[in-house]
């Protein structure tokens, strides 16, 4: 039997693989050597996702709860939808058109994605929709238009980071969180290049540093401007480049005057030799590429944060250099492409603004409705479900490609603003948390069971083909869309063929950042990727040809010319103090990837729950033994999990991964001012035996 190639499941890496049917309702993966962003690579993530089709957990029949007893029970599908499209109906009717919202996730397909946010907009005319991966890399994505005028996670293919000199990151766990790609710092040490990791524990990916920085959580914003101030000082900003090709260096290089290194070491507690040493290394280096991950941006000065490492790439005149330059690692499957295409509370297709007039008559005029009738921008996804039943805002809430209950942060909060909902209907594979609280659940179909488009943290969009039919009983999301739009009414039609979507997508994105509209799905097989932007051409013209490397000649800002921005360094939203003295930080593990709802039902993955890493020093003092269970509190919540001492981890620092309920019923949800990217990674907590 052939095997379909196709792409994994997870992370932003979209590795290729091979994908064929094994027993009458498995399958099983294989390597797919010629596809260059893994070259035949996969993690246990990777190499197991075959697994998911078989569990026992799949849902295949929608599901709707009684109102007498409570309990789902199961439903056939005009029932279900028939329920949720009259319910909204009524709801509208007496709260108007934004008591319905719409909630995504960048693991939904870029079909998908787009799909969703014409279906808020037109079908149930809501401003309320915005998605998970707000919670992703909204912080890098707002850093990189201020300053490149443009969102692309690498301006460059991944490869690239090969050839630099020095590679410098902050806040990424590479190894654990996308191995396959850690093969590139082992390729470029045997360059004889280093690679520079900061980082509050000494991950595996440090492990491979040749420097390792150990700041406090929450400081890395600090430690950008004092590598800033050393350059400055030792003469190394490139300044014929931040003539020729930058503004703002000016107020920039005053602004960071005052970080000097003690200054750094008391704020991060990075010793000052060490951050000479980064310097010296950055200095003394022809490329260096400066990736940013969530460690980074995950905070309320997350946007700030990518600012000032993006100020440090621009003042060694990298960004658009060979081999060089700022990128960031972006998480999801999708991050990249789930927000250019409209599930964004500000965005239409293209990467288009929507308060952007010539924006809404563009894309309206590929919809064939009025410019007038799109509602404008609704709020972001923490203050969405903020907001949601008796918040004051949305009642009703529909849901793909998310469980809410274990990834939002302050998620005790959040769950209550759910259950206070009118009307929840969640769109999921298996029982998830989130789907466990839904009036209304709909079994949709799982990446190997459909086709569709994803964008990869290159910005090369890649095709997922369908190797296996659904079970029976199971629709796509696709599907879900189009039979709730028939129902409500829709003016206008909903495709549910995923390749009509995407032509579709690529004439409203056309002329956008994110320009798609010279890509095919057949041009996406024969070249196995094409990296966007690439623009259609004039027919009997060659076709654009796609850009995989970025700011060449120069950047997507009016003038051409990149944006030094000042940043000040404030700190944490919340601080240590006597009754919660430690940092809490949060982030994965290998075997899992986001809220686990796939991955913890995957037998062939380890699944030890949730953890609390600590300090010997730390266990010491509080009495706390590896393996014996402890108590985190935070000022939103408490949990209880083994603790695991190590010695790599900061004294005063704790870690918990958030795969599982319970690490964000911890986290704070102070939110980024410009990207409103809640802070997961730090906050104040206790640990108690």
């Amino acid at each position: 039997m052939s095997a379909t190639p196709t792409h994994c499941p997870y992370c932003s890496l979209q590795c290729g693989m091979k994908v064929q049917r094994k027993g009458r309702a498995g399958i099983e993966v294989a390597a797919w050597e010629q596809f260059p962003v893994n070259e035949g690579a996969l993690c246990r993530k990777g190499w197991t996702a075959g697994e998911l089709r078989g569990t026992r957990e799949r849902l295949t029949t929608p599901l709707v709860r009684d109102r007498a007893t409570g309990e789902l029970r199961a439903a056939g599908w005009d029932e279900a939808l028939d329920l949720v499209a009259g319910r909204i109906t009524a709801l509208q009717a007496e709260h108007g058109k934004d008591a319905v919202a719409v909630f995504g996730g960048g693991g939904l397909t870029n079909e998908k994605s787009y799909q969703l946010g014409k279906f808020a907009r037109v079908a149930l005319g809501t401003s309320q929709v915005d998605y998970n991966g707000r919670w992703c890399m909204s912080s890098a994505a707002s850093a990189g238009n201020q300053a490149f005028g443009i969102d692309r996670g690498l301006p460059f293919p991944l490869a690239d980071v090969e050839q630099a000199d020095v590679v410098v990151l902050v806040g990424s766990n590479m190894a654990e969180t996308m191995p396959p790609a850690a093969r590139h710092l082992d390729r470029l040490r045997e360059r004889g290049g280093k690679v520079v990791v900061v980082d509050p524990r000494l991950t595996p990916t440090a492990e491979r540093a040749d420097l390792f920085l150990q700041p406090v959580p929450g400081t890395d914003l600090a430690l950008a401007l004092g590598v800033l101030h050393l350059l400055d000082a030792q003469g190394a900003v490139d300044e014929e480049y931040v003539a020729r090709r930058t503004t703002g260096f000016e107020e920039v290089r005053r602004s960071v005057a005052a970080w000097w290194p003690e200054r750094v070491e008391r704020t991060t507690g990075i010793a000052t030799d060490e951050l000479r040493a980064l310097v010296d290394l950055l200095a003394g280096s022809e490329r260096v590429v400066v990736l940013t991950a969530r460690g980074a941006e995950q905070h309320a000065q997350g946007t700030a944060t990518v600012l000032a490492w993006i100020n440090v790439a621009l003042a060694l005149g990298m960004p658009g250099k060979p081999y060089a330059g700022y990128g960031c690692l972006t998480g999801q499957g999708n991050g990249q492409g789930g927000r250019e295409h409209g599930q964004k509370a500000d965005q239409l297709p293209g990467y288009r603004m929507i308060d952007d007039p010539a924006a809404r008559a563009h894309v309206a005029a590929v919809w064939g409705v009025d410019p007038d009738s799109l509602p404008g921008k609704g709020r972001s996804a923490y203050e969405l479900l903020d907001s949601l039943g008796d918040g004051g805002g949305p009642r009703a809430l529909l849901v793909l490609g998310s469980n809410i209950v274990v990834s939002a942060p302050n998620a005790t909060h959040v769950t209550q603003r759910l259950e206070s909902l009118d009307l929840l209907v969640v769109c999921d594979i298996v029982m998830s948390e989130t789907a466990a609280l839904a009036d209304v659940v709909l079994p949709i179909t799982q990446w190997a069971e459909e086709s569709g488009t994803m964008t990869n943290l290159e910005g090369r969009v890649i095709l997922r083909q369908r190797a296996v039919a659904p079970p029976e009983g199971v629709r796509s999301d696709l599907d879900v869309i189009g039979g709730l739009a028939e129902r409500l009414g829709s003016p206008v039609p909903f495709s549910t063929d995923p390749q009509e979507v995407f032509a579709e997508l690529g004439r409203a994105s056309a002329g956008g950042k994110a320009d798609y509209s010279g890509i095919t799905w057949e041009r996406i097989a024969a070249e196995q990727g094409v990296f966007w932007p690439c623009p259609a051409v004039a027919d009997g013209e060659q076709p654009h040809p796609g850009t995989p490397r970025l700011f060449a000649d120069s950047f997507a800002t009016p003038d051409g010319r990149a944006r030094f921005l000042v940043t000040e360094f404030a700190g944490a939203a919340e601080q240590p103090d006597p009754a919660y003295p430690l940092h809490l930080t949060t982030g994965r593990v290998l075997a899992q990837y986001q809220s686990g709802a796939q991955t913890r039902r995957i037998r062939s993955l380890t699944d030890e729950g949730a953890f609390v890493e600590m300090h010997p020093m730390l266990a010491d003092r509080i009495g706390a033994h590896d393996g014996a269970p402890v108590v985190v509190r935070t000022r939103r919540g408490e949990m209880k999990a083994p603790a695991r001492v190590v010695p790599t981890i900061r004294p005063d620092t704790v870690f918990v991964p958030f795969h599982w309920v319970g690490a964000n019923r911890l986290t704070n949800d102070a939110l980024d001012p410009s990207s409103r990217m809640p802070e997961f990674k730090v906050c104040a907590a206790d640990v108690l035996v």
